[in-house]
């Protein structure tokens, strides 16, 4: 008891006398004690730059998120484009030229944007395709994208009809405004062309349409040589064009192609001379083709070249123009008929013959029209003429012509 009594009246000695206090300052709130000062660890450098990158981590990460929002959205929403428009890709444009060009166009609002999601849907060897595209008013940067993507370009064609010669559809390329390029400089074969209708993106060369023209007719022709009639008196492929490009010029109407091949074909097995008016013409204007106020004069028929079939035997040295598929078909599968002869009938087709008695009456039958009409008499029959049997199965050529095709 007296040792804490002692210990007691010790502390109190140290602490010094109890004043006392008034109600007042008991009340009064004591002064708290300052922290303890931080510790030289916390104050370093190394800790300060942690604090840093972390604060600047979070800082770039909530940018990213919501720059990555911005931009997807932009993405996928309504471009400015106001009404549909043609953009061309050239061949070997990147992404960041495409980008670049939609965005001066107005197509676009952000180049950048494009380029960067764009790249993010394209897998490894992936590209936007050339060509020209529609681009539909208020498309979207993605819809843009799958459109470049798919290749689905806009396309053009050119035609090429039955019965020209390949000058003639060069002639047609050249003037083609969406083509590009040269023109092979050596004209392929007459007759290795396929006369059709080729379509074709901007930026596809003229030779390539060639190419299509000849793979295509080479195609059709060994097609159809396979199936042909093997009776025909024809030793190869290069007679059935031949022959079927002639029928091709003959007659325009696909019923008759297969009988005026008939004829062609019996006057062959004959020796008789086919005195086909088409192979004059390409005989005196080539693959230009004759003037369309150019008549055949009865003096043509006499003239001595090396397709003028009035003059020789048989087939001439090549095609006369490039046939299509149904005048190849009539020659392969021509009508089984005795006829020889044919002549315009006055009303864009033929009337044929097998005599020669028969086949005088027809054309004395179509001079009578071309005469009510007031046709030039020097122009010559549109069929063979009024003929006689010559020597050799040659037939003999009358004063008197008329008009043909």
């Amino acid at each position: 008891m007296s040792d804490t009594t002692n210990q007691s009246s010790d502390t109190q000695a140290q602490k010094g006398p109890i004043i006392p206090k008034s109600p007042s300052e008991a009340l009064r709130p004591e002064r708290v004690p300052e922290p303890p000062k931080r510790s030289r660890n916390a104050r370093s450098q190394i800790v300060l730059f942690l604090n840093f990158i972390m604060t600047m981590t979070v800082l770039v990460c909530v940018l990213a998120v919501i720059g990555f929002y911005y931009a997807t959205s932009t993405y996928q929403s309504p471009g400015p484009l106001q009404t549909n428009t043609n953009f061309i890709v050239r061949n070997g444009a990147g992404l960041a030229e495409i980008a670049s060009n939609l965005e001066r166009n107005a197509i676009i609002s952000d180049a950048r944007i494009f380029r960067y999601l764009t790249a993010t849907h394209l897998a490894a060897g992936e590209s936007l395709k050339a060509g020209e595209y529609e681009i539909k008013a208020r498309a979207s940067m993605s819809d843009i994208m799958e459109l470049l993507k798919s290749g689905k370009s806009i396309l053009y064609s050119v035609s090429f009809p039955e019965g020209l010669t390949v000058r003639q559809m060069f002639d047609r390329m050249l003037q083609d405004p969406v083509l590009e390029g040269d023109l092979p400089a050596a004209l392929p074969a007459e007759g290795s062309l396929r006369p059709d209708t080729y379509k074709f993106s901007r930026g596809t060369k003229r030779s390539e349409i060639v190419e299509q023209m000849a793979a295509a007719q080479q195609k059709l022709v060994n097609q159809i040589w396979d199936k042909r009639d093997a009776s025909l008196p024809l030793r190869s492929k290069e007679e059935f064009v031949t022959l079927a490009s002639i029928v091709e010029k003959e007659t325009g109407i696909p019923d008759e192609r297969a009988h005026v091949a008939s004829v062609f074909l019996n006057r062959l097995g004959k020796g008789m001379r086919l005195q086909s008016d088409p192979t004059i013409i390409y005989g005196l204007f080539g693959g230009e083709g004759k003037p369309a106020d150019r008549p055949i004069y009865q003096s043509d028929l006499k003239r001595d070249t090396p397709y003028n079939t009035y003059v020789i035997k048989g087939l001439p040295p090549t095609p006369i123009a490039n046939p299509g598929k149904d005048a190849l078909e009539a020659v392969a599968n021509p009508w089984k008929t005795q006829d020889l002869y044919f002549v315009a009938d006055g009303t864009g087709g033929h009337v044929f013959a097998a005599t020669l008695e028969e086949h005088n009456a027809n054309v004395k039958r179509w001079r009578k029209l071309e005469a009510d009409k007031g046709s030039d008499p020097n122009i010559a029959v549109d069929g063979q003429p009024e003929e006689q049997p010559g020597d050799s199965g040659a037939t003999v050529v009358p004063p008197k012509k008329k008009k043909i095709n």
